[in-house]
């Protein structure tokens, strides 16, 4: 009968502590597999995505075209709930055709967009939306009083028939917030271009919209109005709205922008803070705070047409 062999003594190495052997249960557990990894990864990411904040306008490489000619060429436009977000750019960058795209004017020859986190084909409930658009006369041409064109705003909210209690209500506040309660029976062909500008602004608001957007609502407007208008959004977004405004300057606006998307020939070229002025845009008495990109920089091309 052999005698067993002696137990193996832990290597020890001058110096040194002794290196104990190793544990069984560690040594059967097998090491996490790339592609176990991978997913682990893939689950911790979408986690975090779904506790952002939900994307109110989802706009995936969009393109456009007018008259033959492309206007949108590949753009992508994210606004989250509760965000005030400005798209700058110079005229003809294709930031007003890219907000008539997102309310159904102007049709998408390429891309996705999702509103409310529904495709735009399938999107119904337009009265949580409140559009502004550029500036226009209040009535086109029909006689209209203050209060009737700003009543039309309601039209999505209910059905026909006489105004209710509610109706009511939604255009008196909307016609306080812009400061023309006092011009309600007015003529809106009796307006100047910046109170105009206020009634459409009144329009949309008394829908008491969850999103509002609003093209150019500066563009031609006095002083007076611009600060009135700029006191008005102030409280929308105080109240949770949120905001997407087309705009060649940002003015009386600035401190209220979270974010800005600035374009270039239909292409986006910045997507964040709202850029520095820079150049002529930085000297005193000039308006604009957006440099609409460096004339050198080249286009950042999204969606489709990366």
């Amino acid at each position: 009968m052999k005698p067993e062999p002696p137990a193996t003594a832990p290597t020890t190495v001058p110096g040194t502590a002794p290196t104990a052997a190793p544990d069984e249960t560690s040594a059967q557990t097998p090491a996490a597999t790339p592609a176990e990894t991978s997913a682990e990864t893939r689950d911790e990411a979408s986690a975090e995505t779904s506790t952002e904040t939900p994307a109110v306008i989802s706009l995936r490489g969009a393109t456009a075209s007018l008259g033959g000619r492309p206007v949108l060429r590949g753009v992508d436009l994210t606004v989250r709930r509760g965000e005030v977000v400005a798209l700058l750019g110079a005229n003809g960058s294709g930031k007003s055709t890219a907000v008539r795209s997102v309310v159904g004017q102007v049709a998408l020859s390429g891309g996705e967009l999702r509103l409310f986190d529904t495709p735009s084909r399938r999107f119904r409930d337009w009265a949580r939306i409140g559009y502004v658009p550029q500036r226009t006369t209040a009535a086109s041409g029909v006689p209209a009083t203050v209060r009737e064109v700003v009543s039309s705003g309601r039209l999505a909210r209910r059905r026909l028939g006489p105004p209710r209690a509610a109706d009511r209500a939604a255009v008196r506040r909307a016609l306080e917030l812009v400061g023309m309660a006092d011009r309600a029976k007015d003529s809106v062909s009796a307006l100047s271009g910046g109170q105009h500008q206020r009634v459409l602004i009144a329009r949309a608001l008394a829908g008491e919209p969850e999103l509002l957007i609003m093209d150019e609502p500066m563009a031609g407007v006095d002083l007076a109005s611009q600060e009135i208008l700029a006191a008005t959004l102030r409280e929308q977004v105080a109240e949770g709205a949120t905001v997407l405004l087309v705009l060649h300057e940002l003015g009386p606006l600035e401190p209220l922008i979270d974010r800005a998307v600035v374009l270039r020939d239909g292409c986006v070229v910045h997507d964040g803070p709202p850029p520095k002025a820079v150049g002529q845009h930085a000297l005193p008495g000039h308006d604009h705070v957006h440099p609409h990109a460096a004339h050198d920089a080249e286009p950042i091309r999204t969606g489709l047409l990366t």
